[in-house]
């Protein structure tokens, strides 16, 4: 069985020095790749560093939400300049956060669709953090998608049903991560029972929200398998098939982990 941790920050400061370690211990769990992601794109040489040293590492890149009032606005050329790198799979984290930075909205607005352009003209994947936003997010993606499609990824979904149900219209894909395993996280594991089984990826967003048994710890990549198991039980699948279907979608969402 195979794994693949669609998406976790492996430059963040929590696993200085661990690298090789964390890559061994995702290895022994059956994880045999991991997309780490850039949230702010002057750490992108870095984030693309650790791409170019270690194999199972594959890299996105964007301006996180939360800090779109504290970093210069992206520039879609600057996005397709780092697109060309073999091993950068999608454009992002981007979205909306309303729940801690609503009084930078509009210029999270603005960064959102300069990245869905982005995503648009290199033909890579969006990778999309909302939280507390579903209207205005909902309202984008399909203005942008009507004016031009592209590709996307809601990314450690927990948002409403009625957003998740928006995302797999456009032909989105929705990625649970281990709140999905919470034990008080049933209300989203019926959203995901419900969302079609080959639009479905798996991640730890790690080193934050680690699944049981290791909630509270920090997380790391290793502990995807534990999310896995759960999404195999939401969806009626023995580990292995579930695992399989995982794999075939994010081969499919993200074309250059193959290429």
């Amino acid at each position: 069985m195979q794994l693949t941790d669609s998406h976790c920050h492996l430059d963040f400061p929590q696993f200085e020095g661990e690298i090789d370690a964390l890559i061994s211990r995702a290895s022994d769990a059956g994880v045999h790749r991991m997309v780490t992601i850039c949230t702010k794109l002057r750490q992108a040489p870095q984030v693309r560093a650790l791409a170019d040293a270690h194999a199972p590492v594959f890299w996105a890149a964007g301006t996180h939400p939360m800090s779109v009032a504290d970093e210069p606005m992206a520039t879609v050329e600057a996005l397709e300049a780092l697109a060309a790198h073999p091993k950068m799979v999608a454009i992002g984290e981007t979205g909306l956060d309303y729940h801690y930075t609503e009084d930078s909205k509009a210029q999270q607005q603005e960064s959102l669709r300069i990245h869905i352009e982005a995503a648009r003209r290199t033909a890579l994947p969006l990778v999309i953090h909302a939280r507390d936003a579903d209207a205005d997010m909902a309202r984008i993606l399909a203005e942008e998608h009507r004016a031009g499609p592209y590709s996307c990824v809601m990314h450690c979904f927990s948002s409403s049903r009625a957003l998740a149900e928006a995302a797999l219209d456009l032909g989105f894909y929705l990625s649970m991560s281990g709140i999905a395993a919470f034990p008080r996280s049933a209300d989203l594991r019926a959203i995901f029972a419900d969302a079609p089984l080959d639009r479905i990826v798996v991640e730890t967003d790690s080193p934050y929200l680690a699944p049981p048994p290791h909630r509270g710890r920090r997380n790391e990549p290793a502990f995807v398998a534990h999310t896995a198991a759960v999404g195999a039980e939401v969806f009626g699948l023995a580990p292995d098939a579930f695992a399989e279907a995982t794999e075939r979608n994010v081969e499919r969402l993200f074309p250059k982990l193959v290429a």
